[in-house]
C-alpha cells in the first residue's frame, strides 16, 4: 500500500466488520492491529496497543509516526515475521 495518508488509515479503523492488519514500518519493525480498540489516531502517528491481558486492555502501546508506515498487510494472509 503507497501513499498511506490519514484517510487510509481512519477507513481501515472505521472498516465493519473490521478487518485485523499488521502496520509494517520503514525500520522493518512490524504492529499487528487486532481490534478497533486496540489504535488510535492522531493527525500524525498512530498508537498501537502491544501485548495481550486477561482484561482485553493492552498493557502497553507503541507510537508509529504515519510517515514511517511502509505497508500494511491483512493479517489472514500476513507472514509471521521471524
Amino acid at each position: 500500500m503507497i501513499g498511506m495518508t490519514l484517510q487510509t488509515f481512519r477507513d481501515l479503523m472505521a472498516h465493519r466488520p473490521f478487518k485485523p492488519f499488521r502496520l509494517v514500518t520503514s525500520s522493518g519493525q512490524t504492529y499487528e492491529v487486532r481490534h478497533p480498540e486496540m489504535a488510535m489516531l492522531t493527525r500524525t502517528d498512530i498508537l498501537v496497543g502491544v501485548g495481550e491481558s486477561d482484561d482485553g486492555i493492552p498493557p502497553e502501546f507503541r507510537i508509529c509516526s504515519l510517515l514511517h508506515v511502509s505497508s500494511v498487510e491483512p493479517l489472514s494472509t500476513a507472514q509471521t515475521p521471524a
